[in-house]
């Protein structure tokens, strides 16, 4: 009988460490487990040609008298974005300072919660940090590519350099690049602001995600543009209608391998690309690359828009 009792005043102790244990998890695993089944994780790439009412270098270079207010413009958008994304159910993000230089940012006015991405090089250009535990991407600011003969500011990586992109004979913008890498880890893009035709033609190559027209084409270095107040309020609206219908948009992929056609305004870099073994060159302007995938697409051009030999430090 004594036996009897002992062995159940031990079950019974048992017992209330194992209830005492449930609950301090039960503070805890909400807490962890809602972020991550249910929030939503969108990833921010943020370029500046695209900005309302930006057209020229004045507002797109350090040096332009108009910069640093357009700077503003820019963090404004993506605070915004950041904002109604959250209204809509979003929990993490991640932003990628994706124009010029990587710092145009004043990362001071942006949530404590948000991680930026700043400055170059990177291995996945103005993706970096994209991976398989995002449900979307936004792009904001984008711009047309440099085949189209419309739209402000109108270039694909380099203006300087570069007169074309193609991917398995598909003409890219810098939006369906970047969509094919967030492709390459299953997340689809869900919404781009930028002008009219920006929007138009990522939409038709990416798929039909949301668009935020913030200013109207008239030129290569003129637009009709909204007001900055006006076009936050396009971008909040369009954000929020992204992420309430998540799940209709697919991820943006290449069939693999992939080949690369890059066509460059000079002669001798195509000349020295050339002497590569994987390098093919295709007629005096143009090389062809074959890829394994988007990962190995991303930094073959990371290098060759990159590269100089007197870079330093």
């Amino acid at each position: 009988m004594l036996n009897r009792y002992r062995s159940i005043k031990k079950h019974s102790i048992v017992l209330r460490h194992l209830a005492t244990l449930m609950t301090m998890l039960s503070l805890v695993l909400p807490i962890t487990g809602w972020t991550q089944e249910d929030g939503l994780r969108i990833y921010i790439s943020a370029d500046m040609e695209g900005v309302v009412g930006a057209v020229t270098a004045e507002q797109l270079a350090p040096g332009g008298f108009e910069y640093q207010r357009f700077r503003e413009f820019m963090t404004e958008e993506v605070k915004v974005a950041i904002d109604a994304g959250r209204a809509a159910g979003a929990t993490e993000f991640l932003v990628s300072d994706s124009h010029g230089n990587g710092q145009n940012l004043l990362i001071e006015r942006l949530p404590d919660d948000v991680m930026v991405i700043r400055s170059w090089p990177r291995p996945l250009g103005m993706m970096e940090g994209i991976d398989e535990t995002f449900d979307g991407v936004i792009f904001l600011g984008y711009h047309s590519s440099t085949t189209n003969m419309r739209g402000v500011r109108a270039h694909t990586m380099s203006s300087a350099t570069i007169t074309a992109i193609r991917l398995n004979g598909v003409e890219m913008t810098e939006g369906s690049i970047n969509a094919a890498i967030a492709g390459h880890f299953g997340v689809p893009v869900i919404m781009v602001s930028g002008d009219d035709v920006a929007v138009a033609e990522n939409q038709v190559l990416i798929g039909d995600i949301e668009g935020a027209v913030v200013k109207w084409a008239k030129g290569f270095h003129s637009a009709q543009t909204l007001t900055p107040e006006a076009a936050y309020e396009v971008i909040r609206t369009r954000t929020m209608a992204a992420i309430s219908r998540i799940d209709d948009f697919e991820p943006y992929t290449m069939k693999k391998p992939i080949e690369l056609e890059l066509s460059l305004k000079h002669y001798r870099p195509v000349e020295l690309l050339d002497y590569l073994p994987n390098v093919e060159k295709v007629n005096s302007h143009t090389i062809r690359f074959v890829a394994e995938d988007m990962l190995e697409i991303s930094r073959f051009l990371a290098v060759v828009t990159g590269y100089r030999i007197d870079l330093q430090p």
